[in-house]
């Protein structure tokens, strides 16, 4: 039974990179195999080269790459698991019959053995792809496999993105006995126009240099971004004088690695934006050889990985704040009570003090003092258990339809009266029209009025201190943003956990930001901070909105 699939729409070029770790070796064989039909000039030899390229490239048993050309007539090649089949590969019959009745632009599988355009092999699976010449099918790639299981999507994308190339390459090589120079040069020019294209289409960034350190490939990617460069200005330069901003020795001793060992190695890097937020990227070099193993090219590739990275550590801050939560539950009550106790003791002899119990001795005044000292600390100690007690009951009390608006309006209100800080400005912006969100208005107040007292200690020298509220699909924003010193780069991932400070002893707890993420957290929203030196901070409270 003949079964196909949807009607796939003409994407062109595709982007065969479904994750990390594939990224590399399927961009690898692309580029690998438009360099070697770049210099191919006769259809049967790129038919060659491509069946075994694709029976290699997604480890299927068989490949067969058949064509009817009007210049050339039948070329047909194959390439199984144990080199070239022997004997006719090929149902002739059955081909001309699914080539006259073939609908356009459609890729699809047969899964009947008496259907099976590929002849005297046991598979169970066919998956076809055809080739349109000047408009026309006038061919096909057939890739075999034993099962199902075995053809994924990712395999089914790189065959097309293969096919897409050998059509372009049988297109031009079918008219080489008359080919001139001048047509071999164009023919040249459109592999690499058409290579050039796949390679601005893959959604990461890339470049290629030689032995001698020159950039030869520079993609679209490459030139957008805080980092990117113009193409025309990197093409043909020393790759060390275009990426003059990065670390000259590290970046040398990576290539000279890469060159010297022939294996892909993979680097984690981080970037600032220009927003002072921080980018994470996965950097791999993927070292390219010629048919004697020798390393003559590296494929650098840069992949942005922030979103997963900042998920990956909002899920350890969760857990980090979840262990703390379960931790101060169970002590604190313990630890309150021997405080209670030391407390009430020191107040106790203070209290005798002032009645004259112990004027007759000489440390009298030395016992005033420590009293003093037993009882400042053992309140400090209780403000901190306090702390770890409200953040171990962090949950949202009862929720109404509250305008962030007003609840940003009141803290900043609160805060004025405080007449915390000197010589700051406070400016408030909020979008009309907000959409109402679903709260606890005491608890996201609490937040903001936490996040704005952070934000007044880092501007000692004054500054302007600034609330937005605003709409951003479909969830509400609110910025708290100073003018003050910054956060360091080392700090940025550790701001958010318990007992963290940059505050001196006795100036803070380290909780006050863990509250304002669990409380953030627990109304199904996300705080997140950027930061650049000297210029200032950003904590932003993203919650769902309620539409209407």
């Amino acid at each position: 039974m003949l079964t196909s699939s949807p009607p796939k729409k003409d994407v062109g070029p595709i982007s065969p990179i479904e994750g990390r770790s594939d990224s590399s070796s399927d961009l690898k064989f692309i580029s690998e195999l438009g360099r070697s039909l770049l210099f191919t000039f006769h259809p049967k030899k790129v038919a060659s080269r491509v069946a075994e390229a694709i029976q290699q490239g997604v480890d299927a048993d068989t490949c067969v790459f058949v064509a009817e050309l009007d210049s050339v007539g039948l070329i047909a090649s194959a390439s199984g698991r144990d080199g070239e089949p022997e004997g006719d590969f090929l149902r002739r019959a059955k081909f001309e019959k699914w080539l006259a009745f073939m609908p356009p632009q459609i890729s699809y599988s047969e899964e009947s053995e008496t259907e099976f355009l590929i002849e005297n092999h046991a598979h169970g699976l066919e998956y076809i792809s055809p080739l349109h010449i000047n408009g026309e099918i006038k061919g096909a790639i057939i890739t075999a496999f034993s099962s199902r299981p075995d053809l994924t999507e990712q395999k089914e994308r790189l065959i097309d993105a293969a096919t897409q190339m050998a059509a372009m390459s049988v297109n031009l090589s079918a008219h080489y006995g008359s080919a001139i120079n001048d047509s071999i040069n164009e023919a040249r020019e459109e592999h690499r126009k058409f290579t050039e294209s796949i390679l601005d289409s893959l959604p990461v960034s890339l470049y290629v240099v030689d032995r001698d350190y020159r950039i030869v490939t520079w993609n679209r990617h490459r030139e957008v971004g805080v980092q990117g460069i113009p193409r025309d200005i990197a093409i043909g330069r020393d790759v060390f004088d275009v990426l003059e901003k990065y670390p000259q020795g590290r970046l040398k001793q990576e290539f000279e690695r890469a060159f010297r060992t022939g294996t892909i190695e993979r680097i984690e890097q981080q970037t600032v934006a220009d927003d002072g937020s921080t980018l994470h990227w996965m950097v791999s070099k993927v070292p390219m050889k010629n048919a004697d193993g020798e390393v003559t090219h590296i494929i650098t590739v840069g992949e942005d990985v922030t979103v997963r990275v900042e998920a990956i550590h909002a899920i350890n801050r969760a857990e980090k704040l979840a262990a703390v939560g379960r931790l101060a539950a169970g002590v604190v009550h313990e630890i309150n009570n021997p405080l209670a106790t030391i407390a009430a003791c020191a107040e106790a002899l203070e209290q005798r003090i002032d009645e004259g119990a112990f004027e007759m001795s000489d440390s009298a005044d030395d016992l005033t003092e420590y009293l003093g000292l037993i009882k400042s600390e053992a309140f400090r100690c209780k403000t901190i258990t306090t702390g770890l007690l409200n953040f171990s009951r962090i949950r949202p009390g009862e929720r109404e339809e509250l305008d962030a608006g007003d609840i940003v309006r009141s803290a900043a209100n609160l805060i004025s009266h405080q007449k915390r800080g000197s010589g700051i400005t406070h400016d408030i912006q909020i979008e009309p029209d907000l959409p109402m969100i679903s709260a606890d208005g005491g608890q996201i107040q609490q937040a903001v009025i936490a996040l704005a007292t952070n934000a007044i200690d880092a501007m000692p020298d004054g500054g302007i201190l600034i609330f937005r509220v605003f709409t951003q699909r479909n969830r509400v924003m609110i910025e708290v943003e100073d003018t003050g010193t910054g956060i360091p780069q080392e700090n940025m991932s550790k701001i958010f956990e318990p007992f963290f400070t940059t505050k001196e002893v006795g100036s803070g707890t380290g909780l006050g930001l863990a509250v304002c993420y669990g409380i953030i957290s627990e109304h199904g929203g996300r705080l997140s901070v950027r930061s650049t030196l000297g210029k200032g901070t950003t904590f932003s409270l993203l919650l769902p909105a309620l539409m209407s």
